[in-house]
């Protein structure tokens, strides 16, 4: 789908998923670069779990064809209607270009489609990650727990939950 000056599009590719790995271990996407052995581990298989539809992964090209942001959700275990939101990354270059807006409304379109009945995401209490925790609040989630030294050592996980439907 082309939106404005970017192509969103679902990763349906080997090709893709490489592309999008390199775009996550990139200098360019993450702001706090200190990624736990799980995230790494995260990075270099979302795109290909994709590719085996246990879950939903968009992303964004400019102009150019070069990734310029990610984003991804899945259903929760309980195979009840909840999501869990993952990861959203918008390359540095990029930010406050709308790609972050645009990949939130393929997502959304999607879970009113499918009739997700909530959405569950999270992210770290340092300052780094003001701005998506910005984002989360702005979009109608609420903050519903911390998980103390979930990261590392002083660095909470806090939990958001919407309700959708």
């Amino acid at each position: 789908m082309l939106v404005g000056q970017f192509k969103i599009d679902r990763v349906s590719t080997t090709v893709e998923a490489e592309e999008i790995v390199k775009f996550l271990l990139s200098d360019y996407s993450f702001d706090d670069t200190r990624y736990t052995p799980g995230e790494l581990v995260h990075f270099r298989e979302l795109p290909y779990r994709a590719l085996k539809n246990e879950l939903s992964f968009w992303y964004a090209k400019d102009e150019q064809g070069k990734i310029v942001g990610i984003n991804c959700v899945a259903e929760n275990e309980q195979k009840t209607g909840g999501y869990s939101w993952d990861y959203l990354v918008v390359h540095h270059d990029y930010r406050k270009a709308g790609v972050a807006a645009m990949l939130i409304e393929q997502m959304y379109v999607f879970l009113k489609e499918i009739q997700a009945r909530y959405l569950v995401t999270y992210t770290c209490d340092l300052p780094e990650y003001d701005r998506i925790r910005q984002l989360f609040e702005k979009s109608g989630f609420t903050l519903v727990g911390r998980c103390p030294d979930y990261y590392y050592e002083g660095e909470d996980r806090l939990i958001y939950h919407r309700k959708l439907v």
